[in-house]
């Protein structure tokens, strides 16, 4: 079950990706993630409660608080993450963000060990390693020229900066230290609550509604900035994309005897990030991209067949 889960999150982050860099992509709104930030939380916060009245899922205030962490770590390198749209290609920036899958799976057999991992296990492992992290190594050597065409048929122009690469490594590493803790924390919560990834997903649910809440407080009371409901449609999509696939990936990375294996497939939604990109929004792609992604289907593919 695992897998598939992990193939529901990949699907549902790269649609978020992709509707996220749609809305955020306005270098005129100097407060667009911070309105992404809101339209999250305010999607997350709906399921919250779908969660909780009516699905019964247990909440507390100490669930809340030893969940605090984590939802602190990946609700600050999203709203990072979506700065950083406003300054970089989605082709670029999501790889670079999604190599955290591949630290988080290193960290994982370095800390816990190899057993248990066949050897087949462990190549498809480091093949969706291989191309995660190659897609940003790629786009980052990738010729002026062929980056300059790119951005013409998206109508979109990007600058080279230190920013614009400093956002998606600093998502990278806060993802990846959030998803190593999540990882240790979901273990803590397995001892007090029966449906313990429930309650945790609803814990960081309810944080990012606050996070939600705050945003909202300074944007629009404080800044008295105005919400045009034609640019926050993409907003809201994505953020629907971002909770279903929070909700899969919450279950996925429960499953502890293949976390290592759970966690890669799982940031390799960059591959799917970066074909949407090309379609969508008429960034191209060399044969080196292709390439890249090649790998990470190649590496998912053999996960799949193990787990059978």
């Amino acid at each position: 079950m695992w897998f598939w889960l992990s193939i529901a999150a990949l699907l549902c982050w790269s649609g978020s990706d992709l509707f996220s860099k749609i809305g955020c992509r306005d270098g005129s709104d100097r407060y667009s993630h911070l309105k992404m930030v809101m339209a999250v939380g305010i999607v997350m916060g709906l399921h919250a409660a779908y969660e909780i009245f009516v699905g019964g899922t247990v909440i507390n205030l100490d669930i809340l608080l030893t969940y605090l962490p984590v939802s602190l770590l990946y609700i600050g390198s999203m709203a990072l993450g979506y700065l950083g749209l406003r300054y970089i290609e989605l082709s670029i920036s999501s790889p670079i963000c999604n190599s955290s899958g591949a630290l988080v799976a290193v960290l994982t057999l370095i800390f816990i060990g190899t057993e248990g991992y066949s050897p087949l296990a462990i190549a498809a492992i480091a093949l969706v390693c291989v191309g995660a992290i190659g897609l940003g190594v790629v786009d980052a050597r990738e010729d002026p020229e062929l980056r300059a065409k790119r951005q013409e048929a998206g109508n979109y122009q990007y600058s080279k900066s230190f920013l614009a690469l400093a956002l998606p490594v600093a998502y990278c590493i806060l993802d990846a230290a959030g998803t190593f803790a999540d990882n240790r924390v979901l273990e803590i919560l397995k001892g007090s609550v029966e449906d313990y990834e429930a309650s945790a997903n609803v814990a960081y649910e309810l944080t990012f509604l606050a996070a939600g809440v705050l945003c909202f407080l300074y944007v629009v009371v404080i800044r008295r900035d105005r919400l045009v409901p034609r640019m926050e449609a993409p907003k809201y999509v994505g953020a629907i994309c971002e909770t279903a696939g929070q909700f899969a990936y919450i279950y996925a990375i429960a499953d502890t005897s293949h976390f290592a294996m759970s966690a890669p497939i799982i940031s390799s939604y960059c591959a799917a990030s970066v074909l949407w990109s090309r379609i969508f929004l008429k960034e191209k792609l060399s044969w080196k991209h292709y390439l890249m992604i090649a790998l990470v289907v190649i590496g998912i593919a053999i996960m799949g067949v193990l787990d059978v």
